[in-house]
């Protein structure tokens, strides 16, 4: 070899930013798929810088934005890589567009087609939100008349008052145990009736007597029964209980023994 093709060697161009970057790529053993799925550059894209062929990408932005994500993916310094890039882009005569007047440091950081519809769509419902809130709030008045006119409800006579009957009936006491003292008598002192009761004894409260009353100290042993349904007992512990009304009135409007 004489000098001048040591001088010819010396002046042959190295490897382009493409070339570089696929070498970068494939000593880093990552597939043209792998990195286009770690920076979402489209995969063609990726293959067209790694052939050079810079002209073909949609700008001069998306040129040196996907380069400078592909250098930082597979380790090569990216300011590098961009000031040859913009060497060859100028050299070859392929700056066709004019730069913008925003350039995206990173193309792969372009928020998605889909995250773009769901943007607008977000807006339109806020709008349409806004504008019935409008309409419904400040200016009632503007919505459409209703479909039918409301009927006047013409007024009812008073209904007289509903007096509730009072329910009458034969009051019956049962013994519910062996031995249970008890004592009848009336408003005036007057016995009815006083016993030890033997279990399943019953006594009927005479119907007559004047403001009939019972004391007793079993009343929680004591059924009691008004027209034959069962009432509430006196009382559901063991404890004296002196003067207790027992007509069916008083009888029917006492609480539960519990309450």
């Amino acid at each position: 070899m004489n000098e001048n093709d040591e001088a010819l060697d010396h002046q042959l161009p190295l490897d382009g930013a493409g070339q570089r970057l696929r070498r970068a790529r494939e000593a880093a053993g990552m597939t043209v798929e792998q990195l286009a799925a770690e920076t979402r550059i489209p995969q063609r894209h990726i293959e067209t810088i790694e052939r050079g062929e810079f002209a073909a990408l949609p700008s001069r932005t998306y040129a040196t934005g996907f380069s400078r994500t592909y250098a930082r993916a597979v380790g090569l310094d990216e300011n590098d890589v961009l000031t040859q890039l913009r060497a060859e882009l100028g050299q070859s005569g392929t700056d066709r567009l004019a730069t913008p007047r925003f350039e995206p440091g990173d193309p792969a950081r372009v928020p998605s087609r889909g995250l773009t519809w769901l943007s607008l769509l977000a807006i339109v419902l806020l709008a349409v939100g806004g504008y019935a809130f409008y309409r419904s709030y400040f200016a009632p008045g503007l919505g459409p008349a209703p479909l039918e006119e409301p009927r006047p409800v013409a007024p009812q006579p008073n209904a007289p008052a509903t007096i509730p009957a009072v329910t009458t009936g034969e009051v019956v006491f049962t013994a519910l145990e062996e031995g249970v003292w008890v004592k009848f008598y009336d408003r005036n002192g007057r016995q009815l009736m006083q016993k030890q009761m033997a279990q399943n004894e019953r006594y009927v409260v005479p119907a007559d007597a004047e403001g009939p009353l019972v004391w007793t100290g079993r009343p929680d042993a004591l059924g009691i029964t008004v027209g034959g349904k069962p009432v509430p007992k006196l009382s559901d512990d063991e404890r004296v209980m002196k003067d207790v009304p027992v007509t069916a009135e008083a009888l029917l409007a006492r609480p539960p023994a519990g309450a």
